[in-house]
């Protein structure tokens, strides 16, 4: 009986073997699957750089619409004043009837 266990046994732990062993990936497939991540990280990469560049392009107008910005408020400011000089001028003179 002691045989026909260590018989079995030694059976059960070839069958094991063998079947932990089919669980292993060939290279072939994870060159493939490999294959298929790199693509996607491939397109992703495709799809930043071109939202980084529409990023970039949407700063810069946005820089070029404030500065044009600041400079309508600094003339606005010098057109503010001479319209309050020309108004302390007109209410200084007696009205014409």
């Amino acid at each position: 009986m002691s045989s026909l266990k260590k018989c079995i046994a030694a059976a059960g732990l070839t069958v094991l073997g063998g079947l932990s062993l089919g669980g292993c990936a060939t290279q072939d497939y994870v060159d493939e699957h490999i294959a298929v991540v790199s693509d996607r990280v491939s397109a992703l990469e495709a799809k930043v750089q071109q939202v980084d560049s529409t990023a970039q392009a949407a700063n810069a107008t946005a820089q070029s619409a404030a500065t044009a910005a600041q400079s309508a408020n600094q003339r606005l400011d010098q057109l503010t004043s001479r319209v309050d000089g020309l108004e302390q001028r007109l209410m200084s003179k007696p009205a014409r009837n």
